[in-house]
């Protein structure tokens, strides 16, 4: 059980003042481990089902998959964006899944030959792994334990934006939608970038969604718009939308940038213009 702890201090029904004693676990979700043989460590997952008088409790939804999905990291303001989103009638409901972290820099990085890379990450490379951990592993677990419809998605900023491109350019049958904020495509001096002709030559995505925003870093924001146009000209099939939001630092972007792909990818029929 995932919880949130309320230290209210007023009834809001009676309006009249409780103690500290009288607080209660404020629960918006689930949490649950998995043992995983892919990264040989247990991970923790927590779970987040939007509640909307027009979603029954038994619907199958989609699935939105974010790293970086610890209660100390972006989980909490995410299914809050979802929350909102689907309550207002702007975005179809989705289950979301968060994944904490243990070594992020690992986990969400390939291999690099810039010395620089590895002053901030002294264990690099565990993209694939993590990749592994989450097709053989956790997307089937979510399968069993919740009702899911086969659509899928996965949301990721910085380090997390990466390894969304990369999971695009290297596995892009994973998911349907991918969604990149401000990502660190300048690891390995840009590397990525350079592959990605190559890789979507190799892969060939057709019918995916490719949504990236960037910051006022041109650091990420040059490779990035780098990245969109090798989309552009070679792989026609993907719906792609790029947007830039000069007036947001990399510390500010994920959330005005998520409000902007949940609200315009996930748009419900009634609402879509």
């Amino acid at each position: 059980m995932l919880l949130v702890w309320l230290a209210g201090t007023v009834n809001a029904r009676a309006g009249t003042p409780v103690s500290a004693g009288d607080t209660t676990p404020l629960v918006i979700g689930e949490t649950f481990v998995l043992v995983s043989q892919a990264v040989g460590e247990t991970r923790r997952i927590n779970v987040y089902r939007p509640s909307a008088w027009n979603v029954p409790a038994d619907q199958p939804l989609p699935v939105l998959y974010m790293p970086d999905g610890g209660i100390g990291e972006d989980f909490l303001h995410v299914a809050g964006l979802v929350q909102v989103l689907v309550a207002n009638g702007s975005m179809r409901p989705f289950l979301l899944v968060g994944i904490e972290n243990t070594e992020r820099r690992r986990d969400m990085t390939g291999p690099t030959s810039d010395p620089d890379d590895r002053r901030i990450a002294p264990r690099v490379s565990g993209s694939a792994a993590f990749r592994r951990f989450l097709r053989d592993e956790l997307m089937p677990q979510v399968r069993r334990r919740y009702a899911t419809t086969p659509e899928t998605a996965i949301m990721g900023e910085s380090l997390a934006g990466l390894f969304v491109v990369e999971t695009l350019l290297r596995e892009p049958a994973l998911f349907d939608t991918y969604i990149a904020l401000d990502p660190s495509l300048w690891w390995n001096r840009g590397g990525l970038v350079d592959e990605a002709e190559a890789l979507l030559a190799l892969h060939a995505p057709q019918g995916k969604t490719v949504f990236v925003a960037t910051s006022a870093e041109r650091g990420i924001a040059v490779p990035s718009a780098r990245f969109m146009e090798a989309l552009t000209a070679h792989a026609p099939g993907v719906r792609r939308r790029y947007v830039a939001l000069p007036d947001e630092s990399h510390q500010t972007l994920y959330h005005p940038a998520a409000l902007l792909a949940l609200r315009s990818l996930f748009t419900p029929p009634a609402a879509a213009p």
